[in-house]
């Protein structure tokens, strides 16, 4: 079973590499079409985008459990473990944020290659989230460990809104730039105040996420 479980999973970080090489060819294309001169900076916003990082993220998981399947008959390495269910909950968080606040809205990447956006959306949080519940090698994770699976969220978030009103959007005319709407407080209804109620909100739901993935890895771990 091993073996197929590794296949899956070298198919879906195909699939996620597939999504993101093609909605950054899409992204490219819309720049020239609309005469933005700062590409690197255009690139740099790109990779800025949670849903990017998170994939990129889930993409590496995939490919490292697919040569673990494959060469090692033992629990998973625990960095790995930890670092799997990380990556699992960031993408879960991704599934749920997008389908409840941003599916329908046009983001500030350009333009949206819709195939692209339902796997990187949809389909890789559901693989990811199937990948943690079923596929061998998990191993329990500590509750004393929760507070690992908020350190990246909270450094994203810093570096969003730190770097957002220095940032110009060249498409858009603007002197700041936010991947998403929610953290724009040029553009909520109660600027920060709204941003702050939205951070606060998501964090609180990936704390119960991560949580939820924690206790997944306690019921019954999977070693074979």
């Amino acid at each position: 079973m091993r073996p197929a479980f590794g296949i899956f999973r070298l198919l879906a970080a195909g699939a996620g590499i597939a999504a993101i090489v093609g909605q950054l060819i899409t992204s490219l294309d819309y720049w020239a079409k609309n005469d933005v001169t700062n590409v690197p900076l255009a690139l740099v916003n790109f990779f800025s985008f949670f849903t990017i990082l998170s994939n990129v993220g889930a993409i590496i998981v995939m490919l490292i459990g697919g040569y673990l399947l494959f060469t090692r008959k033992a629990g998973d390495p625990s960095w790995y473990n930890l670092l799997r269910a990380s990556v699992a909950t960031y993408m879960i968080i991704t599934g749920i944020v997008y389908n409840l606040l941003l599916r329908g809205i046009q983001l500030p990447q350009g333009t949206t290659l819709e195939w692209s956006n339902e796997i990187l959306h949809v389909a890789i949080p559901i693989v990811m989230l199937l990948d943690w519940i079923f596929t061998p090698g998990r191993l329990p994770i500590e509750w004393n460990q929760l507070w690992k699976f908020l350190v990246f969220p909270v450094v994203w978030v810093v570096y969003t809104m730190v770097r957002g009103p220095f940032t110009p959007n060249e498409l858009a005319g603007t002197s700041y730039w936010y991947p998403y709407p929610f953290l724009n407080p040029y553009i909520s209804h109660n600027g920060y105040l709204s941003v702050a109620f939205y951070i606060v909100l998501i964090a609180a739901t990936i704390g119960l996420v991560a949580a939820g993935v924690i206790w997944v890895s306690r019921r019954k771990p999977v070693f074979s």
